[in-house]
């Protein structure tokens, strides 16, 4: 049927906004959200959101049902071997309390618990989880997964083959707005790296939105636009098995929900409408986030979204302090509500602060910013530059005549009003205290390997071969033809952290040819990669294990990997010392572990086109990084190293058995710094 100006298209997939507080929540349901996703207090990807309790969740979630609105709880944080109790309880309370309709998850050993808990809902792979391979969806579809949320790198063509290869009852997930992550989601250590704070746990301090300096250029190298698909989200309406367009957000104000939800109703309900598109892309400049892109979306227009040389901080320009103004003061371009939110500066000026509007001010009147010198800022209006909280701002802060004021949250009399009418019918329910659960994961059997560890060492191109250790090698697709058969038969092959859609077919004809050559030993860096071998059930004369970027990080996800095919698995590096030597003692797979090398920051499918490859990028606190391509692929590095070394004999005892040290060349003119690094070690990774 052809569609006229106003007609709604035949299949409509469903709006899942995020809510990272009970207003964010409420705003949702205002806008006609189809599903919700949210967090708890623990194991969430976004714990710097408010987040919500157990008793305030289960009154939401009636609430949202009982109006045909789905619930989701996120629940796709790393766990660690002491998490396993706490994570069963929350999934089992969820179960019995909540009833929500599903849960998003990233770690392998939380699909586990949700199967030993008699979880009901639908189970959701995180983005996190990176199933970034078409192949990968029916290893997915094995392990009861129902919604795959699919890579912000994807562009439209590669969202087509995912969605040509999922499995019957299963459905694609497709972000449609939101911030942007420089990194490929669950392929970063950066903020934990260089400081304990995971992003794979939800604490990311986000490093890779400062500002680096390269060859005497200052610049944001690695800080990206907003995704906004806008209009373009009408050629999703052709792919069935894309059933729910995300918006992110889960730590944006309930001014940002409402209207992101109101837009992509819009666009997605009025989809040939003129009018319905021009109202939408008002709605979403007003939403007040970081400027937009669409990335790379279009596969034959594809935008980087970087810009290291303008504002990419989230909000709408309000004002700018007059050039010749004694006072800091502006004349706002619209009016300002009281309760909105303004932003002078950005988080890397010392003059940054967030100010609350306590009248209404209407567009054009002067509006003093009373900006008080040497005031002690408040963990939620300010952050220092490695962003931690708080911290006592200089004296010096008074903004310069110039400066730009954006408005960051709005407080419109007519959402309050929808808000408050919301909280009345929530009044209505009333949920049960919830009862502390007495749930017991099982934990698999574990095994004893005998025999002393060997050491492997990872390279970008082949070396001799050393007694006592074993030699691997990146896989390298175009570097084969250069091998010969016998150096193709005794190395180990390392594949990628992420496989992109489109060059599937290269990789596969690659791990061919080295078989085809007699290689057995393969290290697989997504758990979904597997999938890339023939017959991955039986692979008798194979030995395939996960590799670091996997993220392995407990027992129950060990035991996983094991029940698909693994034979063993490589532990994820950002572990601390007691998790290490937890790990061993109830793993049913041989464990491996980084000991030493050059461990990436990040792998990004992005480069701004003013940073220069192999070239340091240094930053105000004198840290180094630099970046290297392979195939689409950037990887961003320290010039300090990892070094267990100091603790392999411990390691060892307490069970690994395969100690790997990655070798990477650096970039000429530049030296390794003498410091190394035990990464989390030393600490309590948070």
């Amino acid at each position: 049927m052809q569609l006229n100006e106003t007609s709604s298209p035949s299949f409509k997939p469903e709006i899942l906004a995020p809510a990272g507080d009970r207003q964010a929540f409420l705003a949702a349901l205002a806008a006609g959200a189809d599903a919700v996703y949210c967090g708890l207090k623990h194991f969430s990807a976004r714990m710097e959101a408010e987040n919500f309790s157990l008793r305030e969740l289960a009154d939401l979630t009636q609430l949202a049902q009982s109006k045909g609105c789905k619930v989701l709880v996120a629940m796709n944080a790393l766990l660690k071997p002491r998490d396993l109790t706490a994570a069963g309880h929350l999934v089992d309370q969820l179960q019995r309390h909540v009833h929500p309709d599903g849960l998003i998850l990233q770690d392998l050993g939380l699909l586990e618990l949700t199967r030993q808990t008699g979880f009901s809902g639908e189970v959701h792979l995180s983005t996190l989880a990176c199933v970034s391979t078409a192949s990968g969806l029916e290893t997915a579809a094995r392990l009861g997964v129902r919604q795959v949320v699919l890579p912000r790198e994807l562009h439209l063509d590669e969202i087509k083959q995912m969605a040509q290869a999922c499995p019957s009852g299963m459905n694609l997930e497709v972000f449609v707005h939101g911030a942007l992550c420089y990194a490929v989601s669950g392929r970063c250590y950066w903020s934990s790296y260089m400081g304990g704070k995971s992003g794979l746990r939800g604490r990311c301090v986000q490093p890779c939105r400062r500002v680096y300096k390269q060859e005497g250029r200052m610049g944001s190298y690695f800080s990206c636009q907003d995704l906004s698909l806008d209009v373009l989200v009408k050629t999703l309406l052709d792919i069935p098995e894309v059933r729910t367009w995300k918006i992110e957000g889960r730590k944006k104000s309930a001014h940002y929900v409402f209207y992101t939800v109101t837009a992509y109703r819009l666009l997605r309900d009025e989809s040939n409408s003129v009018r319905a598109r021009k109202e939408a892309a008002a709605l979403l400049e007003m939403a007040l986030g970081r400027p937009g892109s669409h990335a790379g979306f279009l596969p034959q227009r594809k935008y980087t979204p970087l810009a290291p040389n303008t504002h990419l901080a989230s909000g709408l320009l309000a004002g700018h302090i007059p050039k010749d103004a004694k006072t800091a003061f502006i004349r706002p371009r619209l009016p300002l509500h009281p309760g909105d939110l303004l932003r002078l500066g950005s988080e890397d000026q010392p003059w940054h602060r967030v100010l609350r509007v306590t009248r209404f001010v209407p567009k054009g009147a002067q509006f003093n910013l009373a900006v008080e010198q040497g005031k002690k800022a408040s963990d939620k209006t300010k952050r220092s530059f490695d962003g931690r909280p708080g911290g006592t701002t200089p004296k010096s802060t008074a903004p310069p005549p110039g400066a730009p004021v954006w408005l960051i949250d709005r407080r419109e009399p007519e959402l309050k009003r929808l808000i408050q009418q919301l909280e009345i019918e929530l009044n209505q329910f009333a949920s049960d205290d919830v009862q502390a659960s007495s749930f017991a994961p099982t934990l698999p059997r574990a095994a004893r390997f005998e025999g002393r560890g060997r050491t492997m060492t990872v390279s970008r191109r082949p070396r001799r071969s050393q007694e006592k250790v074993a030699q691997a090698m990146w896989l390298d697709p175009k570097f084969l033809e250069h091998m010969g058969r016998e150096t193709c038969r005794r190395l180990c092959w390392w594949l990628p952290p992420v496989i992109w859609p489109e060059e599937e077919y290269i990789w596969r004809k690659a791990l061919e040819q080295v078989q085809s050559a007699g290689a057995t030993f393969f290290i697989c860096n997504a758990s979904w990669q597997l999938s890339l071998f023939d017959s991955p059930i039986s692979m008798t004369d194979r030995e395939i294990w996960a590799g670091p970027f996997c993220n392995t990080a407990n027992a129950l996800a060990i035991d996983q990997l094991r029940q698909i095919g693994y034979d063993g698995a490589v532990v994820s590096p950002e572990l601390d010392e007691e998790s290490l030597l937890a790990l061993p003692e109830q793993a049913s797979l041989p464990l491996g572990i980084i000991i030493e090398g050059m461990l990436p920051f990040c792998v990004s499918r992005l480069q701004a086109e003013e940073l220069v490859p192999e070239k340091p990028l240094v930053s105000p606190k004198g840290e180094i990084a630099w970046t290297r391509k392979y195939q689409q692929n950037l990887w961003v590095y320290p010039d300090w190293t990892l070094d267990l070394r100091p603790y392999r004999e411990k390691i060892e005892s307490a069970g690994y058995r395969i100690f790997i040290q990655l070798e990477e060349k650096l970039p000429a003119g530049l030296d390794q710094r003498p410091r190394t690094s035990p990464f989390n070690w030393n600490l309590r990774l948070l």
